[in-house]
């Protein structure tokens, strides 16, 4: 009887698996430090993704991977953020030249199938290996390395033995998975409806490329204006709403829109694209660790929150820098690594932790008033600008202004206690941890 031979194991330094922006990052600079990377893309590009907007603390990212230019091209500039709250007559916006560095001004919105595979296409042009359809099914470490296997479109298989793995497998969590690390936020559970419109109402001038933030009662809505004349608009609700849908997903979307009449009057000459209405569970979680002798996790791979402060492209891509130092540390000076790990650990905790703190009260009256009539006492609008525009890794005197914003939050919670009370049990109530809707044209994003 004949067998077939397994397929050879190709050696590299370093297996990044998942090709999304954390991945790609770190695979073009582990490639542009002279190392063999190999890039494993279970999909191929370019391919759907939500999360088209960015910080301004990406632009310093994309200047030192030499794509700013490529980010002009394909993206309209965000200089701030529009809040909308059906308990304030008014709107109100923040601009990010007001937050404490004045030299990031601005970001972009980004179609996110363009902004992958540009990112993707850049690591393969830095040097690195870079594989689409190819799905890695199994890693294994000894006390040498890792070796991983990988089934391709076409069916066969491949393996490697690295010295070195980075788990950039997003929303797969393949390693916190595997090992029982992955925990889901008790504290907060969101879950999301989205669609693409053409000729949807935007801001003027200046502010066309802003994003929006709608507050209605079940959550609230993101409005995101692209180059091409397609605007996001999503909806991130408490998962029970999602899970009391008894119709359509395209009425249920419409139903929703209209619990947010500003929103509706943007879109009232909207169409939906391709009559496409998306769905997912969007729960936080965070892996127990972050990484450990040769492998890193990075971005949603380690962590997703709340993307109500459009953090993700961010937090992937600063925490692909992070680990591009700690796998040169841990393959070069060995003796260095445990400090190496430890100061890759609390990099990758310290942007979900900041932002976390807003994003468990942005539903609270309190933190509503606070964004809808913002005041600068001690500098407190330019740290909270500060944390809005990702700038939240860097030694910075900011940090006791934002302490101050804290004091200001509780005091006017403690001031108007009843109410804030009633929202806060309210949100106990809503943080239930339940699946993603089924029906049509649901999608849990990898």
């Amino acid at each position: 009887m004949s067998t077939m031979a397994s397929p050879v194991a190709e050696h590299c330094d370093v297996l990044v698996v998942g090709g999304g922006p954390a991945g790609s990052t770190a695979a073009a600079l582990l490639a542009r430090q002279g190392r063999k990377v190999v890039l494993a893309e279970k999909g191929s590009h370019p391919r759907f993704h939500i999360g088209e907007s960015l910080l301004p603390a990406n632009v310093r990212l994309f200047d030192e991977l030499g794509l700013r230019s490529e980010l002009e091209r394909i993206g309209m500039r965000k200089w701030g953020i529009e809040f909308v709250s059906p308990a304030h007559p008014h709107s109100s916006f923040l601009e990010f030249a007001d937050a404490w560095d004045k030299s990031m001004p601005y970001a972009w919105q980004v179609r996110r199938s363009v902004l992958d595979e540009i990112l993707f296409r850049n690591a393969a042009t830095c040097g690195a290996q870079a594989f689409e359809d190819c799905r890695v099914t199994k890693v294994d470490f000894d006390a040498d390395g890792v070796s991983a296997s990988a089934v391709m479109k076409d069916g066969t298989t491949r393996q490697w033995r690295a010295r070195y793995l980075v788990d950039a497998s997003g929303r797969d969590t393949m390693l916190a998975a595997r090992n029982g690390w992955k925990r889901k936020n008790e504290a907060h559970g969101s879950a999301a409806i989205f669609g693409h419109f053409r000729n949807a109402r935007r801001l003027p001038g200046k502010l066309e490329g802003n994003i929006s933030i709608f507050w209605f009662e079940h959550g609230w809505f993101w409005l995101i204006p692209l180059a091409d004349d397609t605007t996001s608009v999503g909806a991130v609700c408490w998962p029970y709403y999602l899970k009391s849908r008894d119709k359509p997903l395209r009425a249920f979307f419409d139903d929703t829109i209209a619990l947010a009449p500003a929103l509706q009057d943007r879109l009232r000459d909207a169409t939906l694209i391709d009559d496409m209405v998306y769905a997912t569970g969007n729960y936080s979680y965070a892996s127990a660790q972050a990484c450990g002798e040769r492998h890193a996790l990075i971005g949603d791979a380690f962590a997703f929150i709340d993307p109500v402060f459009s953090s993700g492209v961010y937090f992937a891509m600063r925490s692909a820098f992070g680990a591009a130092e700690l796998v040169a540390t841990e393959l070069d000076q060995p003796r260095r690594a445990p400090a190496a790990r430890r100061t890759y650990a609390a990099l990758a905790n310290k942007g979900p932790k900041e932002f976390s703190w807003f994003i468990y009260r942005m539903t609270s009256p309190t933190m509503r008033g606070l964004f809808m009539l913002p005041k600068n006492p001690l500098r407190v609008k330019e740290a909270l600008l500060t944390v809005l525009a990702g700038d939240v890794h860097r030694v910075s005197p900011m940090w006791l202004s934002l302490f101050a914003f804290k004091v200001i939050y509780y005091l006017s919670w403690l001031r108007d206690a009843p109410t804030a009370l009633r929202a806060w049990r309210a949100r106990r109530r809503n943080v239930v941890q339940v699946g993603p809707t089924k029906g049509e044209n649901v999608i849990v994003e990898g």
